[in-house]
């Protein structure tokens, strides 16, 4: 059954990392595909949980998702995010992390059996694919990294996403250090590691965050 999707939503999804920079004509072929399921969470809803999840990437079209891992949130997700590659080519028999819609949902899902298929027909798709996955490995590095230092990262990680505005943070290393708790050097190695993992951009008292939801699932 052909999946149809309003124009905004189109938008969100030729922009996800998957789609980014696929021709209109070959994500609306795709859309016609079986495999591609589209479904609809109210708010509360789990849509994946450690025992009850599917063998599908997840696109998310509308609303926002928590994930949790245990107790600890550890992201919220925006549209356009990815979601589900955990559950692909293994057998695990549970799932990772429980998601839980935040409020109204759309999700996109692919079959791991069509996307095997995208990824064999193009080379652009795979290329998409390919980086997304790299760059969870970046996070995952970056969190690996954050745990070492003595929790300098993590404790700079989370005082970004609470203090944010407009994607920046404008404030004299002094003023970090006094926040944060932590030594003038561990603030510096801090920054340092989340700028090599591509999470943060500094210029003097500028930290600029790419991709808000990106530093979230570095923790």
């Amino acid at each position: 059954m052909s999946v149809s999707l309003p124009p905004e939503q189109f938008r969100t999804l030729s922009g996800c990392a998957l789609f980014s920079g696929a021709a209109q004509d070959r994500i609306e072929e795709i859309l016609c595909r079986e495999g591609c399921m589209l479904r609809r969470y109210p708010p509360g809803a789990v849509i994946y949980r450690p025992e009850d999840f599917l063998r599908s990437l997840g696109i998310l079209l509308t609303g926002q998702v928590r994930v949790t891992k245990d107790p600890l949130t550890v992201s919220v997700l925006q549209p356009g995010a990815l979601f589900g590659a955990a559950a692909l080519y293994n057998d695990m028999p549970r799932y990772a992390a429980a998601l839980t819609a935040l409020s109204p949902c759309t999700v996109l899902l692919l079959s791991q059996e069509l996307l095997d298929q995208l990824l064999g027909e193009e080379a652009l798709l795979r290329q998409n694919y390919l980086g997304y996955l790299s760059g969870r490995i970046r996070f995952l590095n970056a969190r690996l990294q954050a745990l070492a230092a003595g929790g300098a990262a993590e404790r700079l990680s989370r005082y970004l996403q609470e203090n944010l505005t407009d994607g920046k943070l404008v404030c004299p290393v002094t003023e970090l250090v006094r926040r944060l708790g932590v030594s003038r050097a561990s603030l510096y190695r801090a920054m340092g590691q989340l700028e090599e993992a591509g999470l943060i951009l500094r210029q003097g008292k500028t930290i600029t965050v790419p991709d808000p939801a990106a530093l979230g699932c570095a923790l």
